[in-house]
């Protein structure tokens, strides 16, 4: 049975993790860790401050779904102690990735990042790849609820990046440039993405995750939308990452690997 510890474990995320993986029957939850509720019980386990807890329990994979700023400082101290780390977190650039990927090479343990750990949202993105060469222009819409501190979300820039790559190795011409010439709200066309993808997000309360991919040609166009209803529906992803990273070396990115997509 493999033992596993979450940090950032007091937060929506942090405990529908800690509750999916305490239902596992080949995993067992031996850590809890989150500075923000020290001392309260999750699953039966005291949450605790430190994440030297990870070691002193025997974790041998760690969950982090903490702030951006945490997982940072935490991912040396996972590759230092030897614990394989599932990531979750957004807000990592393409730079502390490659850190992370050195960190991890030097490590006997291994990592696997992903932006979004749901299913279908990785679906998303590879329809959005297939469609990409065929379609004349695209633009992405990501709607989260109105706690999320980062925008775009990680899911919008991967989708955006994936479609400008698959375009490339295509050999598709570059998207046009955008025809708006005057902006009467500055930020109504959005941010401007990989291959100059327009992305849009929307921050309200009663949403979870969800993304649509909207492409267009001359008397047609395609919508692709993925919707999270509810965080249940990033467990399968997390606990097939958690089972996966033991035997994938290094620093994987994404769910797509794993998936074999």
């Amino acid at each position: 049975m493999r033992k596993v510890g979450v940090v950032g474990a007091g937060g929506r995320m942090g405990r529908e993790v800690c509750r999916a993986v305490a239902a596992a029957p080949d995993l067992e939850l031996v850590a809890v860790v989150d500075p923000g509720h020290d001392g309260q019980s999750i699953e039966g386990l005291t949450v605790v401050g430190d994440v030297a807890a990870l070691r002193e329990q025997g974790a041998e994979v760690v969950v982090d779904f903490s702030v951006a700023d945490a997982v940072r400082a935490n991912l040396p101290l996972y590759a230092q102690e030897g614990i394989h780390a599932v990531v979750g977190t957004t807000g990592l650039g393409d730079a502390e990735l490659e850190a992370a990927a050195q960190l991890f090479a030097d490590s006997p343990a291994n990592a696997v990042v992903a932006p979004n750990f749901a299913i279908g949202a990785v679906l998303l993105m590879r329809f959005c790849e297939l469609a990409a060469p065929h379609m004349d222009g695209v633009e992405v819409i990501e709607l989260h609820h109105d706690a999320k501190r980062d925008a775009p979300s990680g899911t919008a820039r991967q989708t955006a990046a994936g479609i400008a790559a698959a375009r490339a190795r295509a050999g598709s011409a570059p998207l046009p440039p955008d025809p708006t010439t005057e902006h009467i709200l500055p930020g109504a066309r959005g941010g401007e993405g990989p291959g100059g993808i327009r992305i849009h997000s929307v921050r309200l309360p009663g949403l979870i995750a969800h993304e649509e991919v909207i492409f267009g040609a001359p008397g047609q166009s395609l919508t692709i939308r993925h919707d999270s209803y509810d965080r249940s529906s990033f467990m399968p992803g997390v606990l097939l990452a958690v089972r996966a990273v033991p035997e994938r070396p290094g620093l994987t990115v994404g769910l797509e690997a794993l998936l074999e997509l």
